[in-house]
């Protein structure tokens, strides 16, 4: 006759075998999600790098029609091309005299909004509630 043992620790494999999936799941999800995050955040960063070309180009514009023209218009939207073209540009041209400069010493202000979510075709648009809106505004004065 065999003596018959008591199995104690019978089961003990399969329970910390769960627990060590369970938490390997945990850890995958987690990295899953900050790739994520990483990606929009990368994302988002690209396109804020462009709308600001944009918006700098934007400013060219202005200028180039300011001094080369004479005359900037008050204000034009228009879209660009190559890797800006899902950008649009809204430029706006004030002169402000400068008290006591005279005439000929005005004051110019050129403030270019690059946005990817115009609305109606001219930036800023205050309305969007999109993740990915994207808009930058550079301003300079001669």
């Amino acid at each position: 006759m065999r003596p018959v043992r008591q199995r104690l620790a019978a089961g003990f494999s399969i329970v910390t075998a769960l627990f060590l999936v369970v938490v390997l799941a945990a850890l995958g999800v987690a990295m899953m999600s900050l790739n994520t995050t990483q990606q929009t955040s990368s994302a988002l960063d690209l396109l804020g790098a462009r709308a600001y070309e944009a918006a700098r180009a934007g400013v060219e514009y202005g200028l180039y029609q300011q001094r080369i023209n004479g005359n900037c218009v008050a204000s034009r939207s228009f879209g660009l091309g190559g890797t800006l073209s899902t950008f649009t540009v809204t430029v706006l041209c004030t002169v402000n005299a400068t008290p006591g400069m005279g005439v000929n010493m005005s004051r110019i202000t050129v403030t270019a909004t690059a946005c990817n979510q115009p609305a109606g075709g001219v930036c800023p648009n205050a309305a969007t509630t999109s993740a990915d809106y994207v808009q930058r505004t550079v301003t300079v004065q001669f």
